[in-house]
């Protein structure tokens, strides 16, 4: 693609992905449109291109997306038949709509998992509650299990542990299944990126640290604590996946690394992601940069990490909600290597992602020192 500056790339939904994609594509010249509810979501802060209308309904992304040349997405929750017929007219819609729609069902990416031979644990498929019960009684379904809702999960919604039968007072009665237990080991996450070329490169595997209480990701890190088999194993099915769906952008695998040894896919997303983060400042690329790459056809960016790296997730206090406020800044960027992403959201929830701090060094050990440092700073 020879003048990508005359590009108009739209992006559906405009959180704090679409900001920061919105900041990379800004090194290139090029200004993306966004498709969200309202201007003063992260992305209308950094870009003037905001068309108010909702993303899940059909007419406003296919008005949408009939003026732009390529369309992408920031959020998995998009009208999918919109692009499908923008497809059909001609429009580049990356990624596909088809590949969208198997990943926002996580039935249907277990279902995947499975005709692929790739590697995931096993799972019974739940129509509501009542159905839940009914298969706990056949004997279908042993406690303990996670129930997963099949769609509209994310940051830790829509995911049940249930240790025993008082936890099944919570269960959804929604659509889900229920997945066999694994003990955990560690938790992984891999990028893949493609481009039309069908050049492919994966990031270096990093280690995810899990809040408990929010079920979402509290930090994680590179390097990982892993073996370089296991590292090979992950990249390798990351490379698998990517042709076997003939991915064109981005996508986010998570995995688990059981008591056990094995490498088990935990889910995955078709966009940039939490666990890429830290390529903002660790890499030679980011994640944001080389999405942009890879939908515009442009050879992919370096993954390689120049040094050692956390990010941790800032959450909103999980006993306020209000307007957003960083007292600590000052104190927390006083600390050497130490990188600051405030997202913009005006109103702060319980648990709800306000931003994120990267961390740098070229020593591990260093690294961790600084985030115990700012977990202290946060705390007092």
């Amino acid at each position: 693609m020879n003048d990508i500056h005359s590009l108009k790339i739209g992006v559906l939904g405009g959180g704090q992905l679409g900001r920061m994609f919105a900041l990379a594509a800004g090194n290139f010249g090029i200004q993306p449109y966004f498709l969200e509810k309202a201007k003063d979501f992260p992305a209308g802060l950094v870009s003037q291109n905001v068309t108010i209308g909702d993303f899940t309904n059909e007419k406003d992304v296919y008005n949408f997306g009939k003026e732009m040349d390529i369309i992408t997405i920031e959020i998995e929750n998009v009208n999918t038949a919109a692009l499908h017929q923008l497809k059909k007219e001609g429009k580049k819609v990356f990624p596909d709509p088809s590949l969208i729609e198997m990943i926002k069902d996580k039935g249907t990416q277990k279902e995947f998992y499975k005709a692929n031979g790739l590697p995931t644990s096993d799972f019974v498929f739940i129509q509501n509650k009542v159905d839940l019960l009914y298969k706990l009684e056949k004997g279908e379904i042993e406690i303990p299990f996670v129930q997963k809702s099949r769609t509209e999960g994310y940051d830790g919604k829509g995911v049940l542990v249930v240790n025993s039968a008082s936890d099944l007072k919570r269960a959804f009665d929604v659509p889900s299944f229920a997945e066999k237990m694994i003990e955990i080991e560690k938790e992984l996450a891999v990028i893949v990126a493609r481009n039309e070329h069908g050049e492919i490169k994966t990031y270096p595997l990093v280690e995810m640290v899990f809040d408990p209480e929010a079920n979402l990701v509290d930090y994680l890190q590179y390097p990982t604590e892993v073996s370089n088999i296991h590292q090979d194993e992950c990249q390798k099915i990351a490379k698998e996946i990517a042709q076997q769906t003939n991915l064109i952008g981005l996508l986010a695998i998570e995995f688990f690394l059981d008591k056990n040894d094995n490498i088990i896919i935990n889910e995955m997303a078709p966009r940039t992601h939490n666990s890429g983060h830290l390529t903002m400042e660790a890499c030679t690329t980011s994640q944001f940069e080389q999405h942009l790459r890879s939908i515009c056809n442009l050879p992919l960016g370096s993954t390689s990490y120049n040094q050692s790296a956390i990010m941790l997730n800032l959450l909103g206090r999980k006993d306020y909600t209000g307007p957003a406020n960083y007292p600590k800044l000052e104190k927390i960027c006083s600390l050497e290597g130490v990188h600051v992403h405030i997202y913009g959201k005006k109103l702060s929830k319980p648990k709800r992602k306000m931003g994120h701090i990267n961390i740098v060094d070229s020593d591990i050990s260093k690294a961790r020192n600084t985030l115990s440092q700012i977990k202290s700073i946060l705390d007092s």
